[in-house]
């Protein structure tokens, strides 16, 4: 069983295109999410979870929902994040998570896919992008082909900057940053309500019309990316900045 926890895209795509590899299913952690659906999940193939990586770690409304759901059938967990550039010591992390579960950790891999947390960075142009989204084909292929054989994933070497990135700002990261008390939706908003729809955590409300922020904001970027007259704004951080967001089709 593949789940997958996505903002603007990227883990969504990765998740179906390792279902279609695998031939197994396709579960969004998003609609989870949304819906409180706590229910036992069940899968006699080994469980993938693709995700974002959040400073340089697991996010950590995804480890709060494998926490909080029984996982039965096969013991089995790869993980596979998503990432501008690295992913640190996150599978120590992660390790420990399948340990608090009684899981068996089969390893975690990066895989680059285009930047979109465009509070801090920049994201690409679409032809950057789908040249990025084509070079990730081969590694998840690869990744695709080790758990078919049932192997675990070698992963990625773990440098001191990864260890201190992994847990130092890791650590200031979620207070500093992990807010929603700069999200606005700027003139062009036309109320349709895409935002609401597409948060995760049931954090955006309409009043009058128009998006109201509240305050268990993850940061998954999916109200601002997904936007479809790039209405919502972050402070002055976002103005006149690309948005990135993956569309299913």
């Amino acid at each position: 069983m593949i789940l997958y926890f996505s903002g603007t895209g990227n883990s969504r795509y990765v998740a179906k295109r390792m279902g279609e590899e695998l031939g197994d299913e396709v579960v969004s952690v998003n609609e989870r999410l949304k819906n409180k659906n706590r229910e036992a999940l069940r899968s006699q193939t080994p469980f993938v979870v693709v995700s974002p990586v959040y400073a340089w770690r697991l996010p950590r409304v995804v480890e709060g929902f494998i926490l909080e759901t029984a996982f039965e059938g096969n013991a089995d967990v790869y993980f596979v994040l998503t990432c501008g550039d690295d992913v640190g010591n996150a599978a120590k992390y992660a390790r420990r998570l399948c340990a608090k579960k009684g899981l068996r950790f089969c390893g975690l891999e990066p895989l680059v896919m285009p930047e979109n947390y465009i509070t801090m960075y920049q994201a690409p142009g679409r032809e950057e992008a789908e040249q990025m989204i084509r070079r990730a084909e081969p590694e998840l292929e690869r990744f695709a082909g080790l758990i078919r054989e049932g192997k675990p994933f070698p992963g990625p070497k773990v440098t001191l900057d990864g260890r201190v990135k992994s847990s130092l700002v890791n650590r200031l990261f979620y207070p500093l940053y992990v807010n929603a008390r700069g999200y606005y939706a700027a003139e062009a908003c036309v109320g349709c309500g895409r935002c609401v729809k597409l948060c995760p955590l049931n954090n955006i409300r309409l009043e009058n019309g128009r998006p109201v922020w509240g305050r268990k904001c993850t940061q998954c970027m999916a109200c601002i990316c997904g936007c479809p007259v790039r209405a919502v704004e972050y402070g002055k951080r976002t103005q006149g900045k690309e948005r990135y967001y993956l569309t299913e089709n």
